[in-house]
């Protein structure tokens, strides 16, 4: 199962927020795809997966795809 959040048009921390409250009802090895186009979640995002220790698998166009991995 893959989640996607659209979160264009919200200003961080809404997006990291949402994924946040969101990774934990997938399975771990499952994925969520982020769409946010505020600036800030280009640095937020990753960061948030290295705090949190889960995978940015990969992050092009406003779309981050992250793996939960715990």
């Amino acid at each position: 199962m893959s989640i996607e959040l659209d979160c264009r048009g919200l200003l961080c921390p809404l997006p990291v927020i949402k994924l946040a409250k969101t990774l934990p009802t997938v399975a771990v090895g499952e994925t969520v795809t982020v769409l946010a186009d505020d600036p800030a979640a280009a640095v937020d995002i990753p960061a948030w997966c290295r705090m949190r220790s889960q995978e940015l698998v990969e992050s092009a166009d406003h779309r981050y795809l992250v793996r939960r991995v715990s």
